[in-house]
C-alpha cells in the first residue's frame, strides 16, 4: 500500500508545546508513525554513527494511507491545523510526499533507540542491541505502522502508572492498544488475563506480533478490532487508555461496564491544561484519584473506582 507522508514544519517560541499540539492533532486523525523532529535534541547515550542527522527545523511527521479517504482526511487535517495555528500564532507549512509501506518502515527505524521509560521497564526496538542491567524489564517492540514506541511522554507516563498500580495476576484491558506496548508491559509485570482493543486492523496484528515477540503466551491475551463497545467477558482489575482528552472524557461514561468495583483506571494522552477536566469528571463519578503525573506538558492520571460502580451513560463512545 502507498502512504502519504504529512510534514508540518513550524516556528513558535514554545516549540515543545507546539510540537505536542500538532502531534496531538495527528494522533486525533489517526496518522501513523508520528515523529517529532527537534533541532535542539541532545544525543542519547546509545547514539551511534548511523543515527539520523540532527534536523534543521522543528517538524511533526505522520503517515496517511493512500486510500479513497485520503482527500477528505487531508482537508480535515489541514482545517484542524489551521484552527490550532490561529489559536497559537503558529507559523507553519504543510507538505506531503508519497512513500510505500516498506520505505516508511525502514526510514522510521533510524529514529528509534533503546530507552528506559519506566522505573524498571526499558523499551528496545527489535533491530537494536541492548545490554540490560540486572533489574531491567526489557520490552522488544516493532511498531510497524501502529502507534506506540514508548518514547512519547504519554506512553512512558502510562507505563509508570501501570508499574505502580498493577499487581501480579491482575486482569488488564488496553483501550486503543496500538503497537501493544502497554499490554506487553502489563504481561511482563505479571498480569493475568489481558485484552486489547483498537479500531485499526493493522494495529491488532502488530500488537499480537509484539506480544509473541516478548514471550507472552497467546492463551494469556485477546485482541479485538473495534471500540470499547466490543463485547468483553467480565470486568478487569486495571483498564488503561492512552488516547486524547476528549476521548478519555467520553470513555469514562462506559468505563464502569469494563472495570471492576475498586479497580484502577489509568488514562494518558492528556495535555496538562486539561488535567482539571479529567480529574473533575473522575471525581464526579466517585473515583479516588490515586496519582497524577506530569512530563513535558502531558499528564497521566490513575484513579480507583468506587466499591459500587454505577453506569454513566451520557454520551456515545466513539470508535478509537
Amino acid at each position: 500500500m502507498k502512504y502519504i507522508e504529512a510534514r508540518v514544519t513550524f516556528d513558535h517560541p514554545d516549540a515543545g508545546l507546539a510540537a505536542d499540539l500538532v502531534a496531538g492533532v495527528f494522533f486525533d486523525f489517526d496518522l501513523q508513525g508520528v515523529v517529532v523532529e527537534d533541532p535542539g535534541m541532545e544525543p542519547v547515550e546509545e547514539w551511534a554513527e548511523d543515527a539520523v542527522a540532527r534536523p534543521s527545523s522543528h517538524a511533526v511527521i505522520g503517515y496517511l494511507p493512500g486510500d479513497e479517504r485520503l482527500d477528505r482526511r487531508r482537508a480535515q487535517l489541514e482545517d484542524e491545523i489551521a484552527r490550532m495555528g490561529n489559536h497559537l500564532g503558529l507559523v507553519y507549512r504543510i507538505s506531503y510526499r508519497q512513500v510505500d509501506e516498506q520505505d516508511w518502515a525502514e526510514s522510521w527505524k533510524a529514529f528509534f533507540w533503546p530507552q528506559k521509560i519506566g522505573v524498571r521497564i526499558v523499551v528496545k526496538p527489535s533491530w537494536r542491541d541492548y545490554d540490560p542491567r540486572p533489574d531491567d524489564i526489557v520490552i522488544e517492540i516493532d511498531p510497524g505502522m501502529a502507534f506506540g514506541t514508548g518514547t512519547h511522554p504519554t506512553t512512558s507516563l502510562c507505563v509508570r502508572l501501570i508499574e505502580a498500580g498493577l499487581k501480579p495476576g491482575d486482569s488488564f484491558l488496553d483501550i486503543g492498544t496500538g503497537s501493544g506496548i502497554l499490554m506487553v508491559a502489563a504481561g511482563k509485570l505479571g498480569a493475568g488475563r489481558m485484552c486489547g482493543v483498537d479500531r485499526d486492523e493493522l494495529a491488532v496484528r502488530i500488537a499480537s506480533e509484539n506480544l509473541g515477540r516478548n514471550g507472552i503466551d497467546a492463551e494469556r491475551f485477546d485482541l479485538v478490532q473495534g471500540s470499547l463497545a466490543a463485547p468483553f467477558q467480565g470486568r478487569f482489575d486495571v483498564v488503561a487508555a492512552n488516547i486524547l482528552t476528549h476521548v478519555v472524557l467520553e470513555l469514562l461514561d462506559d468505563v464502569p461496564r469494563v472495570l471492576k468495583p475498586g479497580g484502577v483506571f489509568i488514562c494518558s494522552g492528556i495535555i496538562a491544561e486539561n488535567q482539571d477536566l479529567v480529574v473533575g469528571r473522575m471525581t464526579a463519578m466517585d473515583f479516588e484519584v490515586l496519582d497524577v503525573r506530569l512530563q513535558e506538558g502531558w499528564v497521566a492520571i490513575a484513579g480507583r473506582a468506587p466499591s459500587s460502580l454505577k453506569s454513566y451513560q451520557h454520551t456515545v463512545v466513539p470508535p478509537l
